[in-house]
């Protein structure tokens, strides 16, 4: 009986399931890294309503990030300095500048300025400032030297296997509980033997199970 398909489709099953599986895994990667944070997240900086110079105010003019973040120590968020704040300084400087408008509005109305949050994790996932200002991880180690940016930009993933991470092995992000808000502070060469110390001295225990941030 004459052959009614040629020789070569004998190996056809073979590549339609190499094929599929190549795909598969060709598909999984592209998600794996376009729809992670690192990708997604990494580079956000908003427009914000009025131009802030982080560079400007703490890195030039040196304001400590708890002058305007005033709750980072004690609360769960850093908070969002009130109109109040700003008006400190620019009562008397540059009142008259048209980029400060909407905050002698917002002092006028009684509104709050509505500035858009560039650091945000999940809402299904607990992040506390205080604890972390607590066990000496610095700023730096989420937010980067915003002191040498002039638009605020996230540089961290801020994903889960990201804090997991520093959670299992935290002695390289602990500072001198003097040195947490210190931008530019570079560890000791022994910062590995020092952070174990901290750990010890402070009951340093970070939580890897779920019930830690997912509650």
């Amino acid at each position: 009986m004459a052959q009614l398909f040629p020789k070569w489709t004998n190996k056809l099953p073979l590549f339609i399931v190499s094929g599929g599986v190549l795909a598969v895994v060709i598909v999984t990667g592209f998600f794996w890294y376009y729809g992670s944070p690192e990708y997604t997240d990494v580079g956000y900086r908003p427009i914000q309503p009025v131009p802030y110079s982080h560079k400007l105010h703490a890195g030039d003019l040196g304001l400590d990030c708890r002058y305007c973040h005033v709750a980072v120590e004690r609360s769960a968020v850093a908070s969002v300095p009130p109109t109040q704040t700003c008006l400190n300084c620019h009562r008397l400087i540059k009142p008259d500048s048209e980029k400060l408008k909407p905050i002698f509005k917002s002092w006028e109305t009684g509104i709050p300025v509505q500035w858009i949050k560039v650091h945000k994790i999940p809402d299904y996932a607990y992040f506390n400032h205080s604890a972390h200002i607590r066990a000496g991880v610095g700023c730096e180690s989420c937010h980067e030297h915003v002191a040498k940016m002039e638009v605020v930009q996230q540089m961290k993933p801020l994903s889960m296997s990201w804090c997991l991470e520093c959670h299992r092995n935290p002695a390289s992000q602990l500072r001198p509980l003097d040195q947490v808000t210190t931008l530019g502070w570079e560890p000791p060469e022994n910062q590995a033997e020092i952070g174990r110390q901290m750990i010890l001295e402070r009951n340093i225990n970070p939580p890897t199970d779920c019930a830690g941030c997912h509650r």
